[in-house]
């Protein structure tokens, strides 16, 4: 009698040991860790890159190089000047900004997208500046606003003062009434190629 019962506690111990040992096998295969698998160390890579993004930003405003870059605009082509038949750069912006954006992530594997949202007809518009292609998932961005004030010129391609800034010949509309004519945001996308 008691060896039957010490084949029962046996046969009952291998069985406890197979749940337990295909539980953990079961467990392991929900929860993949992959490379692009959000971690701790990835939240720091984008958080770098979010900093990163706002103070080339806060330099560009200081400067007024990101004043520059939204006046940068040909009239006459409906274009920034020297922008692809789509509107916007594909490589680098012409500016000041655009050599700051290169400085900080050109040569890191980091591809960025500039854009800015100004107002049309009362409504927000978003028109990319500078277009590398689609973000990933961990991309990131970074904003800072620009007010245009009534009495801004628009620049020449040689960024020397050009006509003076009106509803017909931007891309942005006047909005209300007083001194300042839009405020504009310009946003840059950051994401690990």
């Amino acid at each position: 009698m008691v060896s039957e019962r010490g084949q029962v506690h046996t046969l009952e111990a291998i069985v406890a040991g197979l749940l337990l040992t295909s539980s953990i096998v079961f467990a392991l295969q929900m929860t993949a860790v992959t490379p692009l698998s959000a971690s701790t160390s990835s939240q720091h890579i984008e958080n770098q890159q979010q900093a990163s993004a706002a103070g080339v930003l806060a330099m560009a405003a200081r400067d007024d190089s990101l004043r520059e870059t939204v006046l940068y605009w040909n009239s006459t082509a409906s274009r920034f000047h020297g922008a692809t038949v789509n509107g916007f750069y594909t490589r680098s912006l012409p500016t000041e900004l655009g050599q700051k954006l290169e400085q900080t992530f050109g040569d890191r594997g980091i591809a960025y997208n500039v854009y800015v949202t100004y107002y049309k007809s009362g409504r927000p518009q978003r028109k990319a500046i500078l277009y590398r292609g689609e973000p990933t998932d961990n991309a990131v961005s970074a904003g800072r606003t620009v007010v245009i004030a009534n009495d801004t010129h628009l620049l020449n391609e040689n960024m020397t003062s050009g006509p003076r800034i009106n509803s017909s010949n931007f891309y942005a509309d006047k909005n209300g009434e007083g001194p300042v004519f839009d405020v504009l945001r310009v946003e840059v996308v950051v994401w690990r190629i």
